[in-house]
């Protein structure tokens, strides 16, 4: 492989070691989301996320279902955090992000962390999957510093709700070189009220444009797996809940339409989403194929799209030099 992760370099200069430290900080008064909990998770307590100062993993693994450039053919070397700074009524994966883990469960040490990393790395893996990493980003870094120093060499995806933190991102510069962020909402009131995510448009709006600072649009691959760039994760809601309009009108109009989409279809009324009679069905086809018109009208032109019986994803028709991944 001949692309070099941005953390190499900053290992070789000594910038990773220093981030180390001030990533750490951030935990003794917790400002690693955007909640701001200000507890001491150094001390063992936790806020909103329930996460005190372990890093809690449920599950790594060799993943076959991401986009087919991230997946490729040695699957996507994904981590699955526990727990989260989001409540999401329709959350598919509650068990593991609103189990509120202790940390005597599936608690690890950052070594630890990193010893699955280099794991994930002997597989053959194509890269390194943080998913859900928002609540653990300082002890991520730290695995990294560590994981690195013994010759961890692949790109590492952050895949995230998007209720990040700009101030938190902003230790991750040159360390991610892939943001796999998802863009839930265009609207604050349904944010609120399934996700118990107070002012989610306007912090995920600040959250992605800060990674698109980062990495921008253009999107680097080798052997066609992509080794860098930023794809925008949105999954459709029935009654257009996901408000998907206003979404791909700050994409186009505020960042690029040269972002790469992937609009998914695989919602479905899971965890305590059937109490509420807007989220108690699947999506029809209707409500997906105009969210889909939604990318022509806002020319966003590159990404995937799914099918919507089986969430499959649409391969995509690359052109000779990989600059246009795909048209819709």
């Amino acid at each position: 492989m001949n692309f070099i992760p941005s953390y190499r370099n900053l290992l070789k200069s000594g910038e990773l070691k220093s981030r180390v430290a001030t990533a750490k900080q951030l935990l003794s008064e917790c400002r690693i989301c955007p909640r701001e909990c200000k507890i001491d998770r150094t001390a063992g307590n936790t806020g909103v996320c329930r996460s005190s100062e372990l890093p809690i993993i449920s599950s790594y693994t060799a993943h076959y279902g991401e986009e087919p450039v991230l997946s490729g053919t040695k699957g996507a070397g994904n981590i699955f955090f526990g727990n989260c700074n989001l409540s999401c009524v329709y959350c598919q994966n509650h068990e593991i992000s609103q189990n509120w883990k202790s940390e005597t469960e599936n608690s690890v040490s950052v070594e630890r962390l990193a010893e699955i990393m280099l794991e994930l790395q002997a597989k053959g893996c194509h890269n390194i999957g943080l998913i859900s990493p928002t609540h653990f980003s300082a002890q991520i870094i730290e695995a990294i510093f560590i994981a690195a120093e013994q010759g961890l060499s692949l790109p590492i995806i952050y895949n995230s709700n998007g209720y990040d933190s700009v101030e938190t991102l902003k230790l991750f510069e040159g360390i991610v070189d892939i943001y796999l962020p998802d863009f839930k909402y265009g609207n604050d009131e349904y944010a609120n009220r399934f996700s118990n995510a107070p002012h989610y448009f306007r912090t995920a709006k600040n959250a992605i444009r800060e990674m698109y600072r980062q990495v921008g649009s253009k999107m680097i691959y080798e052997n066609d797996i992509l080794m860098r760039g930023m794809i925008v994760r949105h999954l459709v809601l029935p009654n257009d809940l996901a408000e998907s309009e206003k979404v791909f009108e700050f994409i186009a109009g505020e960042l690029s339409n040269e972002i790469n989409i992937s609009v998914m279809s695989q919602y479905f009324p899971t965890h305590i989403a059937n109490e509420n009679v807007l989220l108690d069905r699947k999506i029809r086809q209707t409500e997906y194929e105009k969210v889909i018109s939604l990318l022509s009208k806002y020319n966003l032109e590159k990404g995937w799209v799914q099918d919507l019986e089986s969430s499959n994803y649409c391969l995509p028709n690359f052109n000779s030099d990989r600059t246009n991944p795909f048209s819709f």
